[in-house]
């Protein structure tokens, strides 16, 4: 037996609707009708997601790292062991929506076992790719009691067996509550001796990936589980009541996956809208100062915080790794980006006329909680982002 929700109530099956309105929203603006920007923007969102879900584990990178991670390239300043388990995380992620593209693909124990390796290939005492051998249990590191405890050694290869049948069934009320169960199951009968949180994640993904709710990169709620930490171990500590016990309650989870799954369909709607606005004011910019007017693209890098690194912006621009360093000094001279570190460690930061125009087109970030704009009735949203990208 596994967790299940069979029964959605109303509230849940309106904010659904919603969510299913911003996914078309947001599959319009970035898979049908691309920007310039759109790469920057999918780039972005898979290193945001990387670096929440590992730092989730107390595994932390920079968001320059976790870009470059995406990317396939060296670090600026992360630790070898530390990169090489965000190295494992992207390459997990790679490979599971590479074969959710498959029409044909099915999830088995096998895929979510070859998830489990990349994930912690970098740990060998986590003994990648296997179940854990016995029992495991999670401590609260500040009083060593044992808060959770995985199922069973003798039951994990049957449960995991129906866990593998469930994925591969049709949805039993909406894709991202199929995906929310996965999530919960998995981590609750905890069947690995570590990286359990990052592989139910990953899964989470994968099942969303898997049956189109929206273009892959943009499926994940790992950013908005980073960023809402305490209540994810909460709510999943509630509905696992120290153990895998399916018979509780699994509300409070559902809801906050539904919720994660709201913020971050208008967070990635504003991210849009906003790119839109400032990469048009910095194409004006760039051809003010006579520049090339793909040097807007490094720009924008800038603008939004991200430390840009020839590297980074050799794959925005798509252009060779010599012209992009003279981009950057030309970008430099103009007095648009300022330059930190010597050589492979140089950096580029956004100068005042850049910050001054990604400060005016900011929007405001709160979307709300969707069971309190939901509660009754659909209502107006508190933000508008679907206009002007």
């Amino acid at each position: 037996m596994l967790y299940a929700y069979p029964e959605l109530d109303a509230a849940e099956r309106r904010v659904l609707d919603r969510i299913d309105e911003l996914q078309r929203d947001l599959r319009h603006f970035v898979v049908h009708n691309p920007r310039r920007w759109t790469g920057i923007l999918a780039r972005t969102t898979r290193a945001r997601a990387l670096r929440a879900s590992n730092s989730i584990e107390n595994i932390n990178v920079s968001q320059e790292d976790a870009v470059a991670a995406v990317d396939g390239e060296d670090p600026a300043e992360t630790d070898r062991q530390t990169w090489r388990a965000v190295v494992g995380y992207q390459q997990a992620m790679t490979y599971i929506l590479q074969r959710c593209r498959d029409r044909d693909f099915r999830f088995s124990v096998d895929a979510i076992l070859a998830i489990h390796f990349m994930i912690s290939q970098s740990d060998l005492d986590s003994n990648p790719g296997n179940f854990r051998r016995g029992w495991v249990g999670v401590r609260d590191m500040r009083t060593n009691e044992v808060v959770h405890e995985g199922v069973d050694r003798d039951r994990l290869e049957t449960l995991m067996d129906e866990l593998v049948e469930f994925l591969n069934a049709p949805p039993p009320t909406h894709l991202i509550v199929k995906a929310a169960l996965a999530h919960l199951n998995l981590a609750l009968l905890h069947p690995f001796s570590d990286g359990n949180g990052r592989t139910a994640r990953c899964l989470q993904t994968a099942v969303l990936a898997n049956e189109g709710i929206a273009a892959q990169t943009y499926s994940s709620i790992e950013e908005y589980i980073g960023r809402n930490q305490q209540e994810y171990y909460d709510v999943l500590a509630e509905a696992g009541g120290g153990g895998f016990n399916p018979a509780r309650d699994c509300k409070a989870w559902i809801r906050y996956c539904l919720t994660g799954h709201y913020r971050q369909l208008q967070t990635l709607l504003r991210r849009n809208f906003e790119y839109g606005l400032v990469y048009g004011d910095l194409e004006n910019l760039v051809k003010e100062k006579g520049l090339h007017p793909r040097t807007a693209l490094g720009l924008l890098e800038a603008a939004f915080g991200t430390r840009v690194r020839n590297a980074s912006y050799r794959v925005s621009a798509d252009i060779s790794g010599n012209l992009a360093s003279r981009d950057l000094k030309h970008l430099v001279d103009a007095g648009l980006l300022e330059a930190k570190g010597e050589r492979r460690g140089r950096q580029y930061m956004a100068a005042l006329p850049v910050r001054e125009i990604r400060d005016k087109n900011r929007r405001p970030k709160d979307a709300g909680d969707p069971f309190i704009l939901y509660a009754n009735a659909p209502g107006p949203d508190q933000l508008d982002l679907t206009l002007g990208s």
